[in-house]
């Protein structure tokens, strides 16, 4: 159990240590990610920057995600559910086009007139508060896989033992302080896991460019 994101970050630095003398670029899912990947860059003491991402929920159950986006046409669906709750090519579309416009909302808004971190040639540490489906990481992933990084290090506090197996595949290295058996959502192994706001990794992103 972790007390908050603030502590994951922390507990998940220490287990980083070996990556500090390697430069790292440290990635922040937006938006809980942003906070952990900040407690990873100030221990480390490297560079920040954030990875925008949004899931796209099923009908009638936003919270169940079918799919995720990182903007500019980098989707990935869940095929199977998909087929399962029998959901409609234009629910699809829509569903993708509105997150789609969040994703670049959220960009203006979190990065201004800062261009993102050239990501070629460098070891990334990309950091979440935690994996469910594994949806989300899975996009991240492949956008930043395709801005050529040397190495490629998925870092969370806590996901499914199969989802962690998964992303295995799409990174140079997985680390995971936790992986329960027994996995329902990633809010039940925080004390403490309010919804992150705009405002708040907009702080984080400051903080760590001033840094």
């Amino acid at each position: 159990m972790f007390q908050d994101r603030v502590q994951a970050g922390r507990r998940l630095a220490d287990a980083l240590e070996d990556f500090r003398d390697r430069d790292p670029l440290v990635l922040g899912l937006a938006r809980g990610g942003v906070i952990v990947a900040a407690e990873v860059a100030a221990a480390l003491g490297c560079e920040m920057d954030v990875v925008i991402l949004r899931k796209i929920g099923a009908p009638g159950n936003p919270e169940l995600a079918i799919g995720a986006t990182a903007g500019e046409g980098r989707v990935a669906w869940n095929e199977a559910l998909i087929a399962q709750l029998d959901v409609s090519s234009g629910y699809l579309q829509d569903a993708a086009a509105r997150e789609n416009e969040e994703v670049e909302r959220r960009r203006r808004r979190y990065l201004g007139d800062t261009g993102a971190v050239d990501i070629a040639g460098r070891t990334v540490l990309m950091v979440d508060d935690g994996l469910a489906t594994g949806y989300t990481a899975l996009v991240a992933a492949r956008a930043v896989r395709a801005a050529d990084p040397a190495f490629l290090v998925l870092a969370v506090p806590v996901g499914p033992p199969g989802t962690v197996a998964q992303l295995s595949t799409e990174v140079d290295e997985v680390v995971c302080l936790s992986t329960p058996e027994t996995f329902f959502a990633v809010g039940q192994f925080y004390a403490e896991f309010a919804q992150t706001t705009d405002e708040e990794v907009v702080a984080k992103m400051e903080e760590r460019r001033a840094a």
